[in-house]
């Protein structure tokens, strides 16, 4: 829609549920004509179950920068993390190579490929669309909760998208974390009209969302993120970024407050069997 210290890990899981879900939104307005709901929801599945085949094939690396702050603003600690990530039954799987520039260690090495390999496991006995952790929301229910507002076309890095505003309602009756989660949200998403994918997404907590009723974390009001898709080589969109902002309190102790920006880059084939030295770049970049 992978809490510890609230890592990067759990902000692009978030990301991601709320990318693929609001994805499917969308409304129609005078004088242009916009899609229709049902027909658009119908063919963004489409068009993910198609990218979720091909996403196999490739891999690609991403750089995170997250800068703890204090309450002034005041940057106190900067850590960046590199990751190589690839798609296993259209789940996305992460492996970190570097920290703050540095190779991992032969112990945490292993640490890794142990974490990845059960993620692989688990990802093999997963449907792709589930999420890996077990919750998922219907389009459905989501639009239950979620009100649409000033739908619009714009342009998007050169490309006529569909824009349309979001915002939780707060009197929506919800089952689960995902649809209570739905209900503090507001912000912003670009649908590409040509290939019915995200292109981009902004999001906001519009009120203080409690994990475990506030006794596993809480995350705070203004928290934020952004993030990019763009479409490499031939018709296959993948992530290229992201930034964002989090308050929160761990636990009822720790209080944290971050900022980050992750860059998605060097989008390779790995399959022996597909056409191989063809490394894929963003178009437009």
């Amino acid at each position: 829609m992978h809490v510890n210290r609230l890592s990067l890990k759990p902000r692009i899981a978030l990301c991601l549920i709320v990318a693929g879900s609001l994805a499917l939104i969308a409304h129609a307005q005078q004088p242009v004509t916009l899609p229709d709901v049902h027909k658009l929801m119908a063919e963004v599945e489409a068009h993910q179950k198609q990218l979720d085949q091909v996403r196999e094939n490739f891999t690609y690396t991403s750089l995170t920068t997250t800068e703890e702050v204090d309450g002034s603003g005041r940057v106190t600690k900067t850590e960046t993390e590199e990751m190589e990530h690839f798609f296993v039954n259209g789940h996305p799987i992460g492996r970190t190579v570097k920290k703050n520039g540095k190779p991992l260690s032969e112990k945490e090495q292993g640490k890794e490929t142990e974490r990845v390999t059960k993620l692989v496991e688990k990802a093999e006995k997963t449907p792709s669309g589930q999420p890996l952790n077990g919750h998922t929301i219907s389009v459905r229910k989501l639009l239950e909760v979620m009100e649409v507002r000033n739908p619009r076309r714009m342009a998007y890095r050169g490309r006529p998208t569909i824009v349309f505003d979001f915002a939780g309602r707060k009197n929506a009756k919800t089952h689960g974390m995902e649809e209570d989660l739905s209900k503090k949200l507001e912000g912003s998403i670009w649908v590409d009209e040509q290939d019915r994918q995200v292109s981009h997404l902004e999001v906001r907590f519009m009120d203080n969302f409690r994990v475990g009723g506030g006794l596993v974390a809480t995350i705070q009001k203004g928290s934020n993120f952004a993030f990019d898709q763009a479409p490499v080589g031939s018709g296959l969109w993948m992530p290229t970024g992201g930034d964002g902002s989090i308050q929160a309190r761990v636990l009822l102790l720790k209080g944290i407050r971050e900022r980050f920006h992750e860059r998605d880059y060097d989008y390779k084939r790995f399959r022996t069997e597909t056409e191989q030295g063809k490394d894929a770049h963003v178009v437009g970049k």
